[in-house]
């Protein structure tokens, strides 16, 4: 037997592995890595228990400072990532609108205009039907 590259298949019984050999490996390895993720996860809350009581006291003590400083951290960290984040966004834009000025084509461009032509197409439909109406209304007072 050949596989889709025309390399020969083995069967588990021509290496010499019995099915069920190879269901306890598979097993035995399955069993292993939980257990070491278990008892790390076990190792992990442990060592968050110890750290939170040795720094609650500290905490409590340096809370009046603390978060202040951190809120205004956060606030200042947070401002420069949204100034930093319009300004790509604004660079981006002008870069794309000068490209579509210069007629370069920018993605994006072929749906621009196909937008432009559908609202002038409305708004000349819009002309016309106001148009109408204004007809229609005229001579509806001339009759009266």
């Amino acid at each position: 037997m050949a596989d889709y590259y025309g390399q020969p298949q083995h069967t588990q019984h021509q290496l010499g592995q019995s099915p069920r050999s190879h269901q306890m490996v598979k097993a035995a390895t399955a069993v292993t890595a939980g257990g070491s993720l278990l008892l790390l996860s076990g190792l992990t809350l442990a060592a968050t228990v110890i750290a939170l009581t040795i720094a609650t006291p500290v905490l409590v003590i340096f809370s009046p400072v603390i978060v202040p400083a951190v809120i205004t951290l956060f606030l200042l960290f947070s401002g420069f990532l949204a100034s930093g984040g319009f300004g790509v966004a604004a660079i981006s834009v002008l870069s794309w609108i000068y490209r579509y000025v210069t007629g370069k084509r920018p993605p994006g461009a072929d749906q621009l205009e196909q937008a432009r032509h559908k609202l002038a197409n409305k708004a000349g439909e819009m002309k016309d039907k106001a148009q109408e109406f204004g007809q229609q209304h005229v001579t509806g007072t001339q009759q009266t």
